[in-house]
């Protein structure tokens, strides 16, 4: 008989214990209860093969394995799974020790800027030290216990060094419960290699099944009451949606406050398609890269209530959209710290709940928006809708004469469409279900400002960090969390970020995952030209042109000055490139080759990748907002000092608020 004193243990290695933990942890949210952590995702080095690369090859049935190319984009892929997932389910993502590890620093700091749940596992330096300096260990002279891995510590919400195999029961559960929580972000556990191959006598039941709750605040009766006095005595307010609203699932509260009351809502980046229905209250992207309807409605506007947003930068145009000298300013949000920026008056709650208790709170006082200012609102969307549909129809030639005054030079490429011609493609063949990514460069703000996420067209956007590199992967995270077929997954991401991190095409070939990439090829960073004209008036370094004559570093008498890169654009076999790593790639030039290649690859069984030359320089519309970017303030260069002029005028707009 045993004696029940005595507790009952197993005999694992650290990496053993963490597999077998990580395959039996459960998020709970709305009575649905779903695996936590799935899959780990990794590359194998010196630092983590023998460890952690035992234990998955033991445990595959319980944690499957995916292999990757860059660990920066395997940590994408496990982000993008998150926020598809509603942040009720991430990826682990495991590295060797040095610069394996490093490369996921980058996309650490994207989770955690964006407040998605990412778990990764870096190897470590031996803890023993008995090994001496091996491969990557950081020599620090100071911090002698310091590793390459001590840079994860400012952009995570937590972090952990495992130096003994009996601190997985205390930092393994700190990792579950910041993985679940409202602030969630980065999760490091720091694995030293040495120590993954420990052995410990682990409680039995430490490896029971265990759930993890998604909580929702409750909102506080008094916060709702006087938010909703706020909206009770304004004339001309405002909704500005955010990914919390996303994130909460409110979608139908978010739609039933703003009928209910007649408020116009506006969406960031984050919060795109937070509105589903189509009313005439719903009118897409606010700031720098949102419509100039929203923004002049913004600019009038003496109530803002924000849910689930930080009212970042962008969303603000730097402070200066809001206009009124009169305007107020609430907030919902589940962070307390958030709640509060612009002076907010803050219900610190899920928005879900507190959406709903704000809507009854005005139906219950009988609120309603005046005729005028829905009249305006209207109005104004009327004439956006007009332009939107003329910049978008692939039908109507683009008239180079229509280039900014500012661009140097007509662009001599094959391109026919801009663009926003191939969004209006896509936008033509998009269907429920399917979801449409970007991250950085052009293509965020354009869908931000043109796509219409309405009606089960999602769109996925990445826009607090800003990180190239991110779209193709943040595809084949979105596929695995949207495993069917019948719902496309698409990236669209220019060709400067494609050459930067195109090779998790051959994971996604690799999986045979049906994922599609559109590249508009502009032979460029134009998004950075753009903004370049804006405030040097000069072209340099932002397109891809070839350097004639030659680069001479070595100072010797007689050379001529350096050419610069001012060129020819760039030959780049994009096509070529993408088949090579396992995608079925073709190019597509006219709008009707567009619509061919839209329609013969939904349904092909893995990566697809369709490059469309579009003319470069040719913007969509502005947003009708300043921007706080400084042109130099001391120039030799008249274009310079003329925007800078121009900027400073600019600085009267900007505002701050308490």
């Amino acid at each position: 008989m045993t004696d029940p004193t005595k507790r009952r243990t197993v005999r694992l290695t650290v990496a053993q214990a963490v597999v077998t933990y990580l395959s039996r942890q459960y998020s709970v949210a709305d009575g649905e209860r779903r695996r936590l952590i799935p899959a780990a995702l990794g590359i194998f080095g010196h630092g983590n093969v023998a460890g952690l690369g035992q234990a998955l090859d033991q445990l595959s049935d319980e944690l499957p394995f995916v292999q990757g190319r860059n660990e920066q984009a395997l940590v994408h892929i496990a982000t993008a799974y998150a926020k598809a997932s509603q942040r009720h389910a991430t990826l682990a993502v495991t590295a060797s020790i040095g610069p394996g590890a490093l490369n996921m620093v980058t996309g650490a700091g994207l989770a955690t800027v964006n407040r998605l749940p990412v778990l990764l596992l870096p190897g470590d330096t031996y803890a023993t030290r008995h090994q001496g300096p091996v491969l990557q260990q950081l020599q620090h002279p100071v911090d002698a216990d310091a590793s390459v891995n001590d840079a994860f510590r400012p952009i995570s919400r937590f972090f952990d060094r495992i130096t003994r195999p009996e601190q997985l029961l205390t930092a393994l559960p700190a990792a579950m419960r910041t993985l679940t929580d409202v602030d969630t972000g980065a999760v490091v556990v720091s694995l030293p290699q040495d120590i993954q191959s420990h052995a410990y006598d682990y409680p039995v039941e430490f490896f029971a099944e265990r759930d993890w709750p998604i909580r929702r605040p409750a909102p506080d009766a008094d916060e709702v009451a006087a938010v909703a006095r706020m909206l009770a005595e304004a004339e001309k307010p405002l909704i500005i949606a955010g990914g919390g609203v996303v994130y909460s699932g409110a979608t139908k509260e978010l739609e039933s406050l703003a009928d209910a009351a007649g408020i116009p809502v506006a969406e960031t980046f984050a919060g795109k398609g937070a509105v589903q229905c189509r009313a005439w209250w719903q009118l897409g992207g606010i700031g720098l890269e949102g419509t100039p309807a929203v923004n002049t409605l913004a600019a009038e506007a003496d109530f803002v209530l924000t849910v689930g947003s930080r009212l970042t930068d962008f969303a603000t145009a730097s402070q200066s959209v809001f206009e009124n000298p009169d305007v107020r300013f609430a907030s919902i949000n589940v962070n307390a710290h958030d709640t509060g920026r612009l002076g907010a008056t803050g219900i610190v709650a899920d928005a879900k709940r507190a959406l709903a208790a704000l809507t009854e709170a005005v139906r219950r006082d009988g609120t309603v928006t005046s005729p005028a200012w829905q009249a305006k609102t209207r109005s104004l969307d009327d004439q956006w809708q007009a332009r939107r549909a003329a910049a978008l129809d692939p039908n109507t030639p683009f008239d180079l004469a229509a280039l900014p005054a500012e661009s140097d030079v007509v662009p001599d490429t094959d391109a026919l469409l801009t663009q926003g011609q191939l969004i209006g493609l896509l936008q033509e063949h998009a269907q429920p279900g399917d979801t449409i990514i970007a991250a950085a460069g052009g293509p965020p703000g354009d869908l931000q400002k043109v796509w219409d996420a309405t009606e089960g067209r999602f769109a996925h956007l990445e826009f607090g960090f800003s990180c190239m590199g991110y779209e193709l992967p943040a595809a084949i995270g979105v596929r695995f969390a949207v495993p069917d077929p019948s719902k496309r997954v698409l990236s669209l991401l220019g060709d400067g970020t494609f050459l930067m991190a195109p090779t998790e095409l051959v994971t996604a070939a690799q999986e045979k995952l049906p994922v599609t990439i559109v590249i508009p090829e502009n032979h460029g960073y134009q998004v950075i030209h753009r903004l370049q004209m804006m405030r040097s008036g000069r072209e340099f370094g932002n397109e891809f042109r070839y350097r004639e004559g030659g680069l001479h570093l070595a100072e010797a008498v007689g050379h001529p000055k350096p050419a610069r890169l001012e060129g020819e654009y760039l030959q780049v076999d994009l096509v070529r490139t993408a088949s090579g790593l396992g995608a079925h790639a073709l190019r597509a030039t006219t709008a009707d080759e567009v619509r061919a290649a839209l329609a013969d690859t939904r349904d092909h069984e893995g990566p697809v990748v369709i490059v469309v030359p579009v003319i470069p320089h040719a913007d969509l519309p502005g947003s009708g907002v300043w921007w706080d970017v400084a042109p130099a303030e001391v120039s030799e260069q008249e274009s310079v000092a003329r925007l800078r002029r121009q900027y400073e005028d600019g600085l009267a707009s900007q505002r701050w608020y308490g």
